[in-house]
């Protein structure tokens, strides 16, 4: 259905002009954008009716988030959209059990909201800093046997198009901007409220323990199938791996305690892994030692607690990241091709290799579109070169069919992209349909879908 938009002097109350120091900047800083326009709108009219006059003085519309991807798909020199006004809790359904939240809250925001209720996600990615509008928009997820990304949960979802109309999106309404606006990289429009699934809250024993690099390679496929929630991170330049599983149970809860939680994750996976990034990227020679005694530091935990405080963890080093999605069934071979690879360049990679799982689901654009998946996931410290690692890694991964994470640095094109997606076409006909002038388009969408 469209809505009519707001009138210019409402709109002109929420607008900012650019001065010379208006620089929005990405949470790794690689990403800078200089826009000509501010909005932070608090209603989806106010935001149609900016849509609508930028669109007519000739400008491009771009939401942020909270600046969590490491592209440039939310850069943008017209019309920048920012999400603060648009947040909070819209309405909670218990029978139907979906949530019904503004599209610039912030995860953080959201598992909280939903644990004061009693409710919880079913599954979630390890930060919570994103906007939910950033999360499913570029397909952010965490790792799963049988429950998806956070997009695979939405039940329904908000829209502003390019003519300023808002569409509201179900699997009965317009059913095929629902199904590919969930993972929408912002090129169809503007997400203004996200209704999700949501369970009555439950609890998860964690386990998290060293295992030696082919120990899990060798026994990936039955962690994978024996726990709800399995991952595990390789520490190159070492045969050590971390294994996280998380499964549910009865309870009682057991939390870690504040001070060991304290020196798990920020002392150790913070704090004395910042220091000890800083000093491989001073000195790359060091990085070997270094890699073998993080991997050493973190030594074996179990707990149990509520889900978002199990699968979540502050994330405060900032790093550059790649991330392909694999068949399942080839992650392994493609995890031992990078390793033999960083050996025999002799690269120096102070950050662990992350790998996660998700099933198949059925939105166009997914990662997991139509297929088990394997997540491997490459960082290095921001400020080290890293170009010759991310370019020798996409080219073991895209062997495999994989497809790169929509928010993490890539070099892929439309023309790959049409090849590794099935449903690619689907998605650009919703978007030939919702904005033929490319009103939100820029160059990144340009380089991944097409002209």
């Amino acid at each position: 259905m469209g809505a009519t938009a707001r009138t210019d002097s409402t709109w002109r109350n929420s607008v900012t002009r650019r001065h010379d120091d208006d620089v929005w900047r990405n949470w790794a800083g690689n990403v800078t954008a200089r826009p000509a326009r501010t909005v932070a709108p608090r209603t989806a009219e106010e935001l149609a009716a900016a849509v609508v006059r930028a669109a007519s003085d000739g400008l491009r519309v771009k939401a942020v988030g909270s600046g969590h991807s490491f592209t440039a798909a939310a850069a943008t020199d017209g019309l920048l959209i920012r999400p603060e006004g648009l947040a909070g809790i819209r309405s909670v359904d218990r029978d139907a059990g979906t949530v019904t939240v503004g599209a610039g809250m912030t995860l953080r925001r959201l598992n909280e909201e939903l644990s004061a209720r009693g409710l919880s996600l079913t599954n979630m990615g390890d930060i919570m800093e994103q906007t939910v509008s950033g999360a499913v928009s570029t397909g952010t997820h965490g790792t799963g046997r049988d429950s998806g990304a956070i997009a695979a949960q939405i039940a329904g979802l908000e829209l502003v198009t390019a003519d300023g109309s808002v569409l509201t999106c179900s699997a009965r309404e317009h059913p095929q901007v629902f199904a590919a606006a969930r993972v929408g990289l912002g090129a169809l429009g503007v997400l203004t409220a996200i209704t999700f699934r949501a369970e009555p809250e439950f609890l998860l024993a964690a386990r998290e323990e060293p295992m030696s690099f082919g120990a899990v390679t060798s026994g990936f496929d039955a962690l994978v199938a024996e726990n709800e929630h399995f991952e595990f991170y390789w520490f190159p330049h070492t045969d050590r791996c971390v294994t996280k599983r998380n499964n549910r149970v009865e309870g009682p809860a057991a939390p870690p305690g504040r001070a060991a939680a304290w020196v798990q994750d920020e002392l150790l996976s913070n704090g004395v892994f910042g220091a000890v990034c800083a000093l491989g990227r001073a000195v790359p020679g060091t990085v070997p030692g270094i890699a073998r005694l993080s991997a050493r530091a973190l030594s074996p935990r179990a707990y149990t607690d509520i889900p978002y405080k199990v699968f979540t963890s502050p994330r405060r080093v900032r790093f550059l990241e790649m991330e392909y999605a694999v068949p399942r069934e080839a992650a392994m071979a493609a995890l031992r091709e990078l390793r033999a690879m960083i050996e025999r360049r002799r690269l120096r990679v102070s950050f662990p290799v992350e790998v996660r799982t998700a099933p198949a689901d059925d939105i166009p654009l997914s990662t997991a579109s139509g297929r088990d998946t394997a997540y491997i996931a490459v960082h290095m410290y921001r400020g080290t070169p890293h170009q010759a690692y991310f370019t020798a890694v996409e080219q073991i991964m895209t062997a495999h069919g994989g497809r790169p994470h929509w928010g993490k640095l890539h070099g892929r094109d439309a023309v790959y992209l049409a090849d590794a997606y099935p449903r690619f076409a689907e998605f650009t006909a919703v978007r030939d349909r919702l904005d033929p002038d490319r009103v939100f388009g820029n160059a990144y969408l340009r380089r991944v879908l097409g002209g």
